[in-house]
């Protein structure tokens, strides 16, 4: 999700924003034994997740992804792959590619003391 700039709307920052102000105002009233504290606390949070889904129908939020964007991000990954195996393919048979080391492995044989 991090390639798709997930949450990064002002939608989504400001009703985050808001409902980590009602956590914190839960938690103060929580550690005070005020359960009026802890209500309104949590009506906080709730109104953060409002006041972001209002700003995300406002047109503040992300857009959703149109079936011909995801199927161009799809073929263009699959080409991607497809292109990093034919890589792999031509260095196999010119003989120059190295496989990645495994943690730990070595191309000898180690003997093993317990």
């Amino acid at each position: 999700m991090a390639g798709s700039s997930h949450g990064h709307t002002p939608a989504a920052w400001t009703g985050v924003t808001i409902a980590f102000i009602g956590f914190c105002i839960s938690g103060v009233f929580m550690v005070a034994a005020n359960v009026p504290g802890v209500v309104g606390g949590f009506v906080v949070i709730l109104l953060g997740g409002g006041v972001g889904l209002a700003m995300k129908a406002a047109g503040m939020g992300m857009p959703k992804e149109s079936p011909e964007l995801v199927r161009a991000r799809n073929a263009a990954a699959n080409k991607q792959v497809n292109m990093r195996s034919e890589d792999i393919k031509a260095q196999l048979l010119a003989g120059t590619h190295t496989a990645p080391a495994a943690h730990g492995v070595t191309s000898e044989a180690q003997p093993q003391t317990v």
